[in-house]
């Protein structure tokens, strides 16, 4: 769920305007997972522009602090989150961890990196949510650890039916700053892309692991 209509067309312009979402709906992506995908979402970039940067640690403050319990800790999901979650962090006063993705192959093989107890409550940040697995792993890490996991704020997310079933699974509240929807409205007011491409846009969401096979 996004946290407000406002924040979502804003954060999506911005994604937009510096590349960190390009809309390629004619020249596909190729992910990581072999699907082919008509956008490609890297929100790190956000990082390298203060005032983007700025907009978006204050959103995600402005989320939690409006959506969950004041939180003993901000946790962030590795690598992405990582500096997302120290910047929430920072603006709210509270300690930080960050979850790997796996256990640490050498020295103490931590999985949760940074200081955290049995009993504390925890909001997660992720930068971006596909399909849930890996950040819903990081909330198991928690869990495991004892902790109270509040819920999940992220930057941007696909919005697929499989990801929002899993989260519902898992008993963790998403929000997100802006998704896929907001994306398209925003890309199509912006000549980002073309009403004739909305129906290809619309049916990649629905079946992305078939799509363009």
């Amino acid at each position: 769920m996004v946290t407000n209509a406002e924040t979502a067309s804003k954060v999506a312009e911005f994604l937009l305007q510096i590349k960190a979402v390009k809309l390629q709906p004619a020249q596909p992506f190729t992910w990581a997972s072999g699907w082919k995908s008509p956008i490609y979402c890297d929100n790190r970039k956000t990082l390298s522009h203060p005032k983007i940067r700025t907009y978006i640690r204050q959103q995600f403050v402005a989320c939690i602090e409006a959506n969950f319990p004041r939180p003993d800790v901000i946790a962030g999901v590795a690598t992405g989150a990582i500096a997302q979650g120290v910047l929430v962090a920072e603006e709210m006063g509270l300690p930080f961890v960050y979850v790997r993705p796996e256990p640490k192959k050498h020295g103490l093989g931590n999985l949760i990196e940074g200081e955290i107890s049995a009993g504390q409550s925890v909001v997660v940040i992720e930068d971006l949510i596909s399909t849930g697995g890996s950040s819903l792993k990081a909330v198991e890490a928690l869990r495991e650890a004892g902790c109270d996991v509040k819920g999940m704020a992220a930057i941007f997310t696909y919005g697929f039916p499989n990801a929002q079933a899993n989260f519902e699974a898992a008993q963790i509240p998403l929000l997100t700053l802006t998704d896929y929807p907001a994306m398209i409205r925003e890309g199509l007011k912006n000549g980002y892309v073309e009403e004739s491409q909305l129906e290809t846009l619309a049916a990649w969401r629905e079946s992305p692991d078939t799509w363009g096979k």
